[in-house]
């Protein structure tokens, strides 16, 4: 703001209130979405999460990162994916919503970062039970793994990803999904089902410093440009994918990446969309210093510190801009936005109330290189929900249709 301020105003320094309290958590802001059926309990149900609330808060478990916290939830997750299993043969329809809702609970389990050998084994145990169930289902997900063809500096050889694609030959338009700080590859269930719908096909992949089995170099802030590039070579090998219609769609700590590959490789995208995305300020010590009292269910500190690889939370407020912003990092390449690099169309969205990436981190993005587009939402915390997929739908629409009639023009000249 012109004054120097935050836009969030008074809220930047608020305690939300349920910051080291999984009783405050639970009552003030989880509850209800849990009751709901939304992020982060989409697909489950409010039954299997409430008796393991309660055992947190009767034993006053408050630490994510324990294994107390993630002990509670893994009888009702094994039970349920049991459950599911038994059930296959004799009612396909109700084991798919079994083994939904057993995956909804082993995503809490490891939430909200896979920081611990308990919630690595957690992961796999997810994947496992996800990817089991998806084969029930009409159009199912597949696993592939992608040899990171451009893997260099410590990055791993291989790169996991989903891929659910329409029934027939293709090529289809894709979405390349780029999940977060804590949704991972198989927290994706509705947006897959959202693109089958429009006749497209989504590729999904984590993000570095997240999953166990992500290959990039979490330190170095060049690692996903080589990532993006075995992935997007690996898209024009495919033929039931469209090379030539490719949208990414950066969720949260994705969005960072989205917009960094909007300027690395927009000859190889139609679009890119960051979505409750951070850029700059939000590794800057200034907002590291509240992130704690806002809306995020837990601390960011020590997922933060283990993402981006520092020893403690001092070290990465006073490295983490220097190393990682694509406004002001200071090793070559890294400042891609502030170089003033052309984009492909870009796409911004996110609530203007945003705790977690400050709404000034999309906004800083509008002021170098070529024109981008952006919707914020007045009133709404990080993502924007619920009205963002209300807008990033039609924009993708939008972006794919046009490029499908510039195809048919071509074909009449």
């Amino acid at each position: 703001m012109p004054n120097g301020t935050w836009i969030l105003g008074d809220l930047f320094t608020k305690d939300y209130g349920h910051a080291g309290s999984i009783k405050n958590l639970w009552e003030m802001r989880w509850m209800f979405p849990c009751r709901r059926g939304v992020y982060p309990f989409h697909d489950g149900k409010f039954e299997d999460f409430e008796p393991v609330f309660e055992h947190l808060i009767s034993q006053n478990i408050n630490d994510p990162y324990s294994d107390d916290y993630t002990n509670a939830f893994l009888p009702v997750a094994q039970n349920l994916a049991k459950e599911a299993q038994e059930t296959e043969t004799k009612d396909k329809e109700a084991a798919k919503k079994l083994y939904l809702r057993a995956n909804a609970v082993f995503r809490l389990a490891r939430f909200p970062y896979i920081g611990t050998e308990l919630k690595k084994q957690v992961f796999e145990m997810q994947k496992e039970t996800y990817l089991r169930g998806t084969k029930l289902w009409d159009v199912p997900i597949e696993e592939h793994i992608i040899p990171h063809a451009h893997a260099a500096n410590n990055d791993g050889p291989q790169i996991p990803v989903y891929l659910r694609k329409p029934p027939g030959p293709g090529p289809f338009p894709t979405i390349l999904l780029i999940t977060g700080l804590d949704g991972h590859r198989p927290d994706n269930t509705e947006r897959t089902d959202e693109h089958l719908a429009r006749g497209w096909a989504t590729l999904i992949c984590d993000i570095p410093g997240t999953t166990v089995d992500c290959p990039a170099n979490k330190r170095d802030p060049l690692s996903p440009d080589r990532l993006f590039s075995s992935i997007l070579d690996w898209i024009e090998q495919q033929p039931h994918l469209d090379e030539k219609r490719v949208i990414a769609w950066g969720l949260s700590a994705g969005g960072y990446y989205a917009i960094r590959l909007a300027h690395t490789h927009r000859e190889k995208l139609l679009a890119s969309v960051g979505h409750g995305a951070g850029t700059h300020h939000y590794i800057g010590r200034e907002w590291l210093s509240q992130i704690a009292k806002h809306e995020y269910p837990f601390g960011l500190e020590e997922a933060y510190c283990q993402k981006y690889g520092y020893a403690d939370f001092e070290e990465m407020k006073a490295k983490c801009q220097d190393e990682f912003s694509l406004i002001s990092g200071k090793g070559e390449g890294v400042a891609v936005v502030a170089e003033g690099r052309p984009s492909c169309r870009l796409l911004l969205v996110n609530g203007v109330l945003d705790g977690c990436m400050p709404i000034e981190d999309s906004m800083l993005v509008a002021e170098y290189g070529s024109p981008k587009e952006m919707r914020f939402v007045q009133g709404r915390l990080h993502m924007g929900y619920p009205e963002a997929n209300g807008i990033v739908y039609p924009w993708m629409e939008g972006v794919m249709g046009a490029s499908e009639r510039r195809c048919v023009d071509r074909g009449r000249g």
